[in-house]
């Protein structure tokens, strides 16, 4: 799978989301403060992993349809990825 540089972006974007919570609690911030950036980077994560799963579906039935192979195994199979997302 090709993973685009607006992807790897997310990546940071998160990381830096992460690094941010980090000194928060060096810092000994507010707990809600914490868990309020927390949850926005879980939440990124979660957007992330759903784009990923959506754009590798879209090659793999692609790829099946080309091959004449049925595409409804890797369709639940991707369905499921995006449940344990969750």
């Amino acid at each position: 799978m090709h993973y685009d540089k607006k992807m790897i972006n997310r990546i940071n974007r998160i990381q830096g989301q992460l690094n941010g919570v980090i000194k928060m609690m060096e810092e000994e911030k507010d707990c809600k403060d914490v868990i309020t950036q927390i949850s926005a980077s879980k939440s990124s994560i979660q957007r992330l992993m759903g784009i990923i799963v959506s754009e590798n579906l879209i090659e793999c039935v692609k790829a099946a349809e080309d091959n004449g192979e049925n595409s409804e195994e890797l369709i639940n199979e991707a369905v499921n990825l995006l449940v344990k997302s969750k």
